[in-house]
């Protein structure tokens, strides 16, 4: 896939009155190509990444080569919260994000990732795939985006640098990378450790050097950024399923025809599937590859404490958000 950027209006107008100067005809400007551009964290090889590259070779293909979406991983284009308000300003095209951060711009999200929310997988998936799931995706739509599509990141457990965590006592003094949200903040500082927000580029640094003892994510996430090799204890305890969202911006979306953004929107849910088996086969060499390395990983039996210390989350949440759990749970 070739590598390019989104080619601002000016100069479009510029290029047409060229072309017209040249004799060329209004059929001629049409075949040039629409370029946009994604940005994903993660690298090349990574199960969302890979989404990404397959929701970019469905819009290329169903629309005959008109609209290429370029993939660019490894945060080259910035990390998770500067690439959403770049997208919110039409300055970046689409991106692939956890839900955590974009809880600022609609606080429904809050409700969507609330700790040992799911009873299982099936359970999260029969939630987005729902009616419930399609507002959560409009719900984004007053801040300026577009919810496209839903992306797996499995279930996200504690690791440290410091000791086994094995009881709620255990957590007391840790300092926990969050993310950027409020929620995910109160979740550790619930259980008595401290949270500290930081940016996913830097926790392998900061563990390593002590700036924090551990961090929260997922099997693939844990192996794919070398976290295990400075945080060997991994506690599998499961507490939040936080799916990852494909986002565009409402100024790209608007520039393009209604005919246009049907197919992009539909690529986008077409590629879910695609990545949702993507990441399960990731996932399983993942956990193959951290316990052949030695890494001490406890399989939370009992989360019934833990459960409860989360109790005040969930009674400090508004009625409505309050309603919205009470649905989640009801969805068989």
């Amino acid at each position: 896939m070739r590598k390019g950027t989104m080619i601002p209006a000016a100069i479009i107008l510029f290029g047409v009155s060229v072309l017209f100067a040249n004799g060329k005809t209004e059929a001629d400007i049409s075949d040039t190509p629409i370029v946009l551009r994604l940005a994903e964290t993660h690298g090349a090889d990574y199960p969302t990444t890979q989404g990404d590259y397959e929701f970019a070779r469905l819009v290329e293909e169903r629309s005959d080569g008109r609209i290429r979406i370029l993939v660019y991983p490894d945060a080259q284009l910035g990390e998770e919260k500067a690439v959403i308000e770049q997208v919110q300003f039409g300055a970046i095209d689409f991106t692939r994000v956890s839900i955590s951060p974009l809880a600022a711009f609609s606080e429904n999200f809050n409700a969507l990732q609330m700790p040992y929310l799911y009873r299982n997988a099936d359970h999260m998936w029969k939630v987005l795939n729902s009616r419930l799931g399609d507002d959560f995706l409009g719900s984004l739509l007053p801040a300026g985006f577009v919810g496209l599509s839903w992306f797996d990141s499995g279930a996200r457990s504690f690791y440290n640098s410091v000791r086994p965590i094995k009881s709620v006592e255990d957590f007391k003094g840790l300092k926990i990378r969050v993310q950027e949200s409020s929620l995910m903040a109160g979740l550790v500082e619930a259980l008595g450790a401290v949270a500290t927000p930081m940016p996913f580029g830097l926790v392998y640094s900061a563990i390593q050097t002590g700036v924090i003892d551990g961090a929260e994510n997922n099997w693939p996430s844990y192996f794919s950024t070398e976290h295990y090799e400075v945080a060997r204890y991994f506690t599998i305890d499961e507490h939040t399923r936080v799916p990852e969202i494909t986002i565009a911006s409402k100024i790209t979306m608007d520039r393009l025809s209604d005919e246009d953004q049907r197919l992009i929107m539909k690529a986008a849910k077409d590629s879910m599937a695609f990545q949702i088996n993507a990441w399960k086969e990731y996932e399983k060499e993942a956990e193959a590859a951290i316990e052949a390395n030695g890494n001490e990983i406890f399989y939370l039996e009992d989360n019934s404490s833990f459960q409860a210390a989360m109790q005040p989350l969930y009674d400090a949440l508004s009625p409505d958000l309050q309603n919205i759990v009470k649905e989640i749970r009801d969805i068989k």
